[in-house]
């Protein structure tokens, strides 16, 4: 059975509304080509905790953030990207071991444990991406349901690609698309 290849990219502003307005788009977009329960609640919990990161932790110099989604018949990716301050080597290095951390950075531990992998890429005011990769596991009866797979992506869900504004302001973003890890 093959699967669509979905790909979009959301801007919003840096701000906490902007959190809830990414769970919505990315569930509906899983929701709606098929993927389960399990796998839509991990990849919304790690990239909740992508997201509120760079609400907390970008700083003034990152008025805006992106959220790239890829899925497609094997796994979904998802990029949350800032052009904020960054992060030192250190609190990368401090970010990447396990269980040594107190309350702040717990985010990155539950990340870890929702996704199959986890990415972070960060240097001071350089700004900071961080990539989550999750391998799939299908419904079988969305096929059943009268979809065929052959027929575009567009003509069962309507969504290829999304961009959402949060607050009225157009932003005109960049979202550099990373290859799947299978």
């Amino acid at each position: 059975m093959t699967r669509p290849k979905v790909r979009f990219c959301l801007v919003f502003e840096r701000e906490l509304l902007s959190v809830p307005v990414m769970r919505q788009v990315v569930g509906d977009t899983l929701r709606g080509i098929g993927g389960q329960r399990g796998l839509r609640a991990d990849i919304l919990l790690a990239a909740t905790e992508a997201c509120t990161n760079v609400v907390l932790h970008a700083g003034q110099s990152a008025p805006a953030y992106t959220v790239a989604a890829t899925v497609d018949h094997a796994a979904c990716r998802v990029e949350v990207t800032d052009a904020g301050q960054g992060c030192s080597r250190r609190w990368r290095g401090r970010l990447r071991r396990r269980g040594d951390l107190a309350e702040s950075g717990r985010g990155f531990a539950i990340m870890r444990a929702c996704v199959d992998g986890v990415t972070l890429r960060s240097s001071p005011g350089r700004g900071t991406r961080v990539v989550l990769d999750k391998r799939i596991h299908w419904e079988a009866q969305f096929f059943s349901r009268g979809g065929d797979p052959r027929t575009p992506m567009s003509d069962r869900a309507g969504l290829i690609a999304k961009t959402a504004t949060v607050s009225g302001q157009r932003e005109r973003a960049t979202c550099g698309w990373s290859e799947q890890v299978r």
